[in-house]
């Protein structure tokens, strides 16, 4: 009888330590900069953050050539920052969320933009529109040692050079911390888990051969291409 082996997990170098990081679960939260809710057609509160998730096979390392995935006419990206958790842990105090993270990366959601329209417009969940094939390019984490708590620089994200999102992570509506409380409250998070903490205002499309770029002060550049429409 053959046996079936599971896909190894996705791991990310540690810069700086050589160590691998393996991707656990991948949550990503919505809606977390004010002049992004703003642009998708939503009034910024301070309303509980609501979450969404990625697979782990999802993620892809920077320096790739994504495809351009089927059944979508808008492929948008989202420049945001990463947290990868290092410690696990379920009900953490806010106060204490910090010493739980292992590291901090660039990242990109990307998204199909029509086909989340149209589910948000039905009340239906975004999964075909988040959760597909190379839907998670992440950079090199920096272990928090080294970065500390990415409460404030730079985000940026460029297309083909030019400049399309451009803000600050303190402007973040919840901050890393009030991120990893709130979500412990619903999971045990684990070391592997990796948490999206929101893009800035500025997303738009992408089109094969396209090549986007990441910046957030104090961490290693992404950097990804968008390839052919995938097979």
């Amino acid at each position: 009888m053959d046996t079936v082996f599971p896909p190894m997990a996705p791991t990310l170098a540690a810069v700086t330590t050589g160590q691998a990081f393996p991707v656990r679960r991948v949550f990503c939260i919505g809606a977390n900069y004010a002049a992004h809710a703003r642009e998708m057609g939503r009034d910024p509160d301070r309303d509980p953050p609501f979450f969404f998730a990625k697979w782990a096979e999802d993620v892809v390392a920077g320096g790739s050539t994504i495809a351009f995935p089927p059944q979508t006419a808008a492929f948008h990206y989202e420049a945001e920052l990463v947290a990868a958790i290092g410690k696990g842990g379920r009900d953490i105090p806010a106060a204490e969320a910090i010493g739980h993270v292992f590291g901090f990366a660039a990242g990109l959601d990307m998204t199909r933009r029509d086909l989340q329209f149209a589910a948000r417009d039905k009340g239906r969940p975004w999964d075909v529109a988040k959760n597909f094939e190379q839907a998670a390019p992440l950079g090199a984490i920096r272990p928090i040692a080294e970065t500390g708590p990415m409460d404030r620089g730079a985000i940026r994200l460029t297309l083909n050079g030019e400049v399309r999102q451009d803000a600050c992570v303190s402007e973040l509506t919840w901050s890393v911390p009030e991120l990893i409380a709130t979500l412990s409250r619903f999971y045990r998070l684990e070391a592997g888990d990796i948490i999206f903490t929101g893009t800035p205002a500025g997303v738009g499309p992408v089109r094969p051969g396209d090549s986007i770029a990441v910046t957030i002060e104090g961490l290693p550049e992404l950097r990804v291409v968008i390839g052919p429409p995938a097979n």
